[in-house]
């Protein structure tokens, strides 16, 4: 049982539906990332993604695109990355981590790295790292089945994105190859693009969980307590990610964690109601 599944089946077993926050690592400052993602735990986080920056993001609104901006600028890629998750793992062998990211900073990292009959350098290295689970924005499901094969063998779950416009086809396509859990994004468009419609994510989760049948997390949109309440009473999991990147943009270093931790206790706070 990968560290996804783990923390999902002791979530229900209580009763309780899973908090997932999203930061791009290295921002907004290069060597924060392990101590946020720590606080992000503190705060009450079940399920940590880190955003893995990326030059040209095709789903990502102008607050996440800002962001991954500022972390290339430090110069954060996949081996900084990995060494942020050995860093978070030194301490916390618990709390499943997710990349979310693209498939270009993936194959280049394979190409620069692999090592000749091996399976996937990246695959191999994210494990080693401490890695549970990869969301590649860009990689459709039919084209995933060895990857997913790869990342299983060494106990990762993919995880893929389901949107309004999906239909019954696709949602059949990634429960071939998905596991650990599904992102529902709840808006057309980007991320932080507009206000959630609740009504809508209620009439469309019946639809998806004919097809999925692992834990289904709802994002794009979400951003303060009582909406991430109304979500987690039909959704398995509520992410959020634009606006914490919000409160981080303008935070001093030691001001960062706090903020972060202090914001997702109010989340907490409101799901467990």
């Amino acid at each position: 049982m990968s560290r996804i599944d783990a923390t999902f089946a002791g979530l229900k077993a209580n009763g309780r539906k899973a908090l997932i926050p999203f930061v791009t690592a290295g921002y907004p400052y290069a060597d924060v990332t392990p101590e946020l993602m720590h606080a992000m735990v503190a705060g009450g986080a079940d399920v940590i993604e880190l955003g893995v920056p990326f030059s040209d993001p095709s789903a990502d609104g102008p607050v996440i695109q800002k962001a991954g901006d500022k972390a290339l600028a430090f110069g954060i890629g996949l081996v900084q990355i990995l060494a942020m998750v050995r860093e978070f793992r030194a301490t916390n062998n618990t709390t499943p981590v997710v990349l979310m990211g693209y498939a270009n900073p993936v194959e280049r990292y394979d190409q620069k790295h692999a090592s000749p009959g091996a399976s996937s350098a990246f695959v191999q290295d994210a494990a080693s790292a401490g890695v549970d689970g990869v969301l590649i924005v860009d990689y459709p499901p039919e084209e995933c089945e060895a990857f997913a094969a790869d990342l299983r063998a060494h106990n990762m779950d993919l995880i893929f994105l389901l949107a309004p416009t999906s239909k019954d086809e696709r949602m059949a396509q990634v429960a071939r190859v998905a596991s650990g859990y599904v992102y529902y994004v709840s808006l057309k468009g980007v991320t932080g693009s507009g206000a959630l419609d609740i009504g809508a994510v209620e009439a469309m989760l019946p639809r998806i969980r004919q097809h999925i049948h692992i834990p289904v997390g709802v994002g794009f949109g979400i951003r303060d307590a009582d909406t991430a309440r109304a979500i987690s009473r039909v959704a398995d999991a509520v992410v959020i990610g634009s606006r914490i990147i919000q409160l981080l943009e303008d935070q001093p270093r030691e001001k960062v964690a706090p903020v972060a931790s202090g914001f997702l206790r109010e989340i907490r706070s409101a799901l467990d109601r």
